[in-house]
């Protein structure tokens, strides 16, 4: 399973892998009924790349607005990246963001401040 591939729904971002280039997409809206079931692929497959890969992890987010338990589950996420980072592997993230959406980039910050490695916030479009 190296590919992964979610269709956006109302309530879930659309999320798109490429184990070859060692790119995670996420774009969307984030608040389902259930965050574990949603982000548990998402975290299995994140955790199965740093396991069999030496290639760099890269997440590309484009996320516009995220429920509690979203933000826990990204948290974990970010939790992932910063262990892998610290054990020498090299991950980033690139959150884009609409420029009219200020609260989108507050929330980025939030989770970039806990974070050594590399994380890049930027205006989409």
């Amino acid at each position: 399973m190296n590919a992964l591939h979610i269709l956006a729904t109302q309530s879930t971002p659309s999320v798109t892998s490429d184990w070859e280039q060692g790119l995670l997409t996420m774009q969307g809206d984030s608040y389902p009924e259930n965050s574990f079931e949603f982000f548990g692929d998402i975290i299995a497959w994140i955790e199965r790349y740093l396991k069999e890969s030496r290639a760099p992890l890269r997440l590309e987010l484009r996320l516009e607005y995220m429920n509690t338990s979203s933000v826990k589950a990204m948290m974990d996420i970010f939790d992932m990246l910063e262990e892998a980072h610290q054990h020498g592997r090299q991950v980033s993230v690139d959150w884009f963001y609409d420029p009219r959406n200020e609260r989108v980039l507050d929330l980025a910050d939030e989770f970039r401040e806990d974070c050594s490695f590399p994380f890049q916030i930027a205006a989409d479009g």
